[in-house]
């Protein structure tokens, strides 16, 4: 999966960005931690990274 579509992923479930300097920061009003996001719209995530992602994001 690239970064662009993990973007429009995480957005559908309620996810916003707020700030970030090298990533982006995205927050959720259920949980009280944000996911930080590198900013490489057309590059592939690694695997591993993306499960953690996913898992957080509660999508997994």
């Amino acid at each position: 999966m690239k970064y662009s579509e993990f973007y429009k992923l995480i957005e559908q479930h309620g996810w916003t960005i707020k700030g970030g300097k090298g990533h982006y920061k995205y927050v959720h009003p259920d949980f009280d931690y944000f996911i930080p996001v590198g900013r490489h719209k057309t590059k592939e995530i690694p695997p591993g990274t993306l499960h953690s992602m996913l898992k957080d994001a509660g999508l997994k």
